[in-house]
Parts: C-alpha cells; structure tokens; sequence
C-alpha cells in the first residue's frame, strides 16, 4: 500500500506521475549537500543545572554579556570567563512593568514572538492560557496598543518579526511579520500548511469607532513561496528567518529557511524590494472593483481617518494575489534532506575587500553547517557537530562582531568561533581550498588576519599560492607526528593486510598507487581503504595514497609493504581476522 504524501503540485494523469516527479526532485535536488569538511566542537560548552524546556537567547553584539531565558528564570553568563554572573533577585526585573497578557506565552510549548522597535513592544502570543486567540499586537511603548482582526488568519505559528527601516521617510516604515498558516485549500494533493509575510505600518493607530478600532489598519497578507515551479513542487512550512539589514531598506535580504511535508528542508532568499512591490502593485484576492484611494497599506498620519471603502477592503480582502517569489525564482538556494531548524546569515570582508556572505545553518540535533553564498548555489564549507549527542537546538544568536555563533540547547550553550582557520593550517592550498573567508594564508599559517593574505575566495583554485607576489607567505606547517606520511609494514606470506588513510576533504579524489598502476579506495566517511586479501611478492613494495581537489594534487599516506614467511595456523587466523574486520567496514560504508 502507498502511502499519500501532501504535495502542492497539480495531479497530472495519476499518482505515478507524482510519484515519478517526486523521485526526479530527489535525485537531482536533494544530491547538492556535500560538506568540504566535517568537524567537531572541542570548546567546552556553557552549563547549566535548570532543565528549562525552552530556552531563548538574547545577546547584544559586540558585548560580553549573554542572557539566556527560560520560565521564570533568566541566566547572564559572561561569555569570555564562561561562568554565570551571580546577582540579587533586586536587581534582576525590569524598570518598567507592563501587562504580559497577549505578550507573553502561558506554557513554554506556545508559540511566541517578540519585537522591539522605535520604543514599541510588538509581539505575537495566545490571548488565552489555552492557547486561542493567537495573534500579533502591539502593547506596550509610546503608541496605541492594536491588534489583528479575527478572521485575518487560521492557527497561525509566528516565526518572527523586523522593522525596515527608512532613511528620511519614516513615515513610511513598516514591520513585517512572517508565519505559516492552516491552508484555505483542503484538496488532497494540497499541504496543509503554507507560509505568508504580513505587514503594517509602524504609524498605525487603528481605525474610527464605526470600523477597526485598535485594529490594524494597514494588515496586509502575501504567500511566500519556496519551490520548484515547473515541477509544481513547493516547501511550504516557514521554520525561521533572517534578516539582512542594508543602509537602503530596498536592498536588504531576507533568508528564509522552509521545510516540507516530505521531510526535506530548503532555503530560499528574497529581495525586501521585490517583496514590498507584492504589496503595492498586486491586486486583492477574491476582490475585483476599482481600489480606492488610498490605496489599501498605504501608511498615513492618522489612520482613523481612512476612508471606510479603505478599511472595507482591508477587513474583508487582506490577502495579496500575486504570491511572493525568491531572486532565484526557479530552484531553491539550498536543499538538504535534513532536518534544519534555524539559519543565520554573516557577511565577511575578504582579503581584497569583497564581502561575502556565508549562511550558518543548525539541525534540530546540533549539527551547523557553514555554507558560502557562491552566486545562485551554495559552496559547504564545513559540518560541525556541536554535542556529544543529540540535542534539540531551541535558539541560535549570530555575534558578526565578534565572528561567533551561540547555540542554545536544554542545559547548555555552545560556542561556535567562526574563524576556525587552524583547521585548514597544512599548507597554503589547504587555506585556499577551503574558500572560507574568514580566513587567509600569512606568514603566520592560515590566519583570521585576512588583509594582505592569500585567499581565493571566488574558486578556490591554489594557483594563487605559486604567484609571485605570494612568495613571502610560502610557508609549510608539518604533518603531525602522530600520523607519519610513510608507515613500513613487514607482513607474512600469504596473510592480508589493510591500508588506510584519512580522508580529509570530502570534495576530493582519493586513490592509492602501486608499482605505476591505480587503484581506487573503498572509502568509508573518514578513511580511504586498500585490501591486500593475501600478501604475495607481486604486492611487495611501496604505496602511495593521493587526493586530488581542483588544481592541487598531494600525498596523503605512503607504505612500504614488506613481506616474510610463517607457519601456516597463523596465517589462518590472521585471514580470518582481517577479512572479519574488512567485512564490517564494508558494512559500515553501504549504510552511509
């Protein structure tokens, strides 16, 4: 029996035809997500002995200060010493109180969301301890406190919430409120779910007595999309944001990281510009008559004085035709079939004084993906795993200042240093390789001192280590003595033997060579393997195991394989043991 699976796609002929095209997206889709690198995190971890059930971060950038929240608790860790800072329950409230009902949640499993803007509290939270009357309001600050209409949205999850700000036209500013909604569509083929970006005016005081009062007035709502659209495939479950702010509002980016009901994830990115012209240009769902002036969102002094035709639209007809699409309109940015929960985007000045951005992404188990934004696709950088475990990651704040990543999981924050350059500390091409500009080649090995350093950010090609004017930094840092390049091996006739040596790179070739022939590896997650299923004198001699990425060939590991002549129950029993050990790790490799 087959399974349903909910897809927004148009059933074209039968379910094969789905079935078909949902295999093709797989294939083809899901093949992208090959980290360079795969890491572990050795610093220790910040502690705690609460078992909050949900933690939130707050972190202001540059400072030495993290405040992590759960119920009725609020920690503050200073972050260089890594230890809790001890203060009286005095000193630890607010200055000003205010009502938390529709502020905050009742229990720590609703949803939730809060924003601080221009003096104002905005936030999204249940009315009711049991969970109803879910919505985003503003309460609390210096402006009239307002609320959204009913029938405005369906069992709503608010993921967050910005101000755009606009230089000399603040009139005009407006906060955008992204979540996912239950779905108008109730056919079969339809997901459940699907996500919208709302917006309103930061001026809006609600409308007159007779029509919205205290409610917004200028609530608009748009469908935000993420998908394949000539496979009319799409991820429509939001799961969180970010938001790239730019001197000029129109030039700001928002990230946005979805998941699907096929348990896949993707990231979609979008111009704030392309986004706000949906909401100024499209017409208005389910209405066809002239629109009024002003137009529906038009943000105005005094928003108790719209025209009711106005109000009537915005009250009756929220919603957007147009749907809003990402800059890369046909694939998405980024697709995994992991489960990612959280995104962050940093933007790194490299050693020409380009910028780069670079997409930090957390699984629900602590595993962060550092990507480099290459154009229209995704160059993985590393994969690092955070916890010894797994762990559900509640919230993650991005330090740009000071190039870290603060990870919050029950009990536990961790650190992530973005400028992890001693990892690709072996040589020049090894820093080149690796295309993370937080970090370039010096004097001094592979430094975050990127000004003046060899980098190549654009295709990591090593060519740039053998130029003239990178001579000065031609420096080697030796293997470590724990790994020698060339092992010797004295074996007895007759017995097998296995060779191995550490893969490194994931974006490399690796094989083995042998008396001028090549040999490819069976090559598990962290090794490439030569079996030898029984020593003879045409396998005496040396091996040499190579890797080759790009433009740069090197040597990983030699052997020189000697051999010597034993009784025959040894040998016997070495066979079997060696074979035993091969056939586990072959094992091992066909269940990656």
């Amino acid at each position: 029996m087959i399974k349903r699976q909910y897809f927004s796609a148009q059933i074209k002929g039968n379910l094969a035809y789905l079935l078909l095209v949902f295999g093709a997206c797989f294939h083809c889709v899901f093949c992208s997500y090959n980290p360079r690198l795969t890491l572990k995190q050795d610093d220790a971890p910040l502690l705690y002995n609460r078992n909050y059930s949900r933690t939130v971060i707050f972190h202001q950038e540059g400072s030495n200060s993290l405040f992590v929240g759960g119920i009725n608790h609020i920690l503050h860790f200073d972050v260089d010493s890594r230890q809790i800072v001890e203060s009286s329950r005095e000193s630890n409230h607010s200055t000003k109180g205010v009502d938390g009902t529709g502020i905050s949640p009742h229990t720590g499993s609703q949803n939730s969301l809060s924003l601080l803007a221009d003096g104002d509290l905005y936030a999204a939270a249940p009315l009711y301890s049991d969970g109803t009357l879910l919505q985003f309001r503003r309460k609390g600050g210096k402006r009239t406190s307002v609320w959204m209409y009913d029938q405005w949205v369906s069992e709503p999850t608010f993921i967050s919430s910005f101000l755009a700000q606009r230089q000399n036209d603040t009139l005009n500013e407006k906060i955008y409120v992204l979540f996912r909604e239950k779905n108008s569509d109730t056919s079969p083929e339809a997901d459940p779910w699907i996500s919208r970006v709302a917006r309103v005016c930061k001026v809006d005081q609600g409308g007159p007595k007779q029509l919205l009062q205290n409610i917004w007035t200028s609530f608009l709502k748009a469908r935000l999309v993420c998908g394949i659209p000539r496979e009319s495939l799409y991820f429509n479950r939001l799961q969180d944001i970010f938001i790239q702010h730019a001197d000029d509002w129109r030039d700001s980016r928002v990230y946005a990281l979805f998941s699907s009901s096929w348990n896949s994830t993707a990231v979609c990115i979008y111009s704030l510009a392309e986004l706000d012209d949906v909401f100024e240009n499209s017409s208005f769902k389910g209405y066809s008559a002239a629109i009024p002036t002003p137009r529906p969102g038009t943000c105005v002094k005094h928003s108790n004085s719209i025209p009711t035709s106005t109000l009537h639209i915005i009250k009756d007809h929220p919603e957007m035709k147009r749907w809003i699409e990402p800059i890369q309109k046909q694939t998405p940015f980024f697709t995994s079939n992991k489960n990612f929960t959280k995104i962050a985007v940093d933007r790194v000045q490299a050693s020409d004084d380009s910028l780069h951005n670079v997409l930090l992404l957390a699984t629900d188990n602590g595993v962060i993906l550092k990507i480099l934004e290459d154009g229209s696709s995704g160059f993985i950088i590393s994969e690092t795993h955070l916890c010894n475990g797994s762990a559900p990651v509640h919230s993650m704040k991005l330090d740009s200042e000071k190039r870290k990543l603060f990870v919050g999981y029950p009990g536990q924050i961790s650190i992530l240093d973005l400028q992890r350059c001693e990892d690709y500390n072996a040589s020049c091409e090894e820093c080149v390789l690796s295309r993370d500009p937080y970090c370039a080649w010096t004097e001094q090995g592979c430094t975050s001192q990127t000004r003046g350093g060899i980098q190549n950010i654009a295709d990591g090609l090593t060519k740039v280590c053998h130029q003239k004017s990178g001579g000065r930094f031609r420096r080697e840092v030796k293997q470590p003595l724990t790994a020698p390049l060339r092992i010797q091996h004295f074996v007895h006739t007759g017995i097998p033997i296995y060779l191995s040596c550490p893969v490194d790179s994931k974006h490399a070739t690796y094989k083995w060579e042998h008396n001028q022939k090549s040999i490819p590896c069976q090559q598990t997650q962290s090794d490439c393997l030569h079996l030898i299923p029984a020593m003879t004198n045409d396998k005496n001699g040396d091996y040499k195991c190579t890797s080759h990425e790009l433009d740069y060939t090197r040597t990983v590991r030699e052997y020189t394989v000697e051999f010597r002549i034993e009784n025959a129950a040894f040998k016997l029993r070495a066979q079997n043991w060696l074979m035993a050990t091969f056939v586990t790790s072959a094992f091992y490799l066909r269940s990656l």
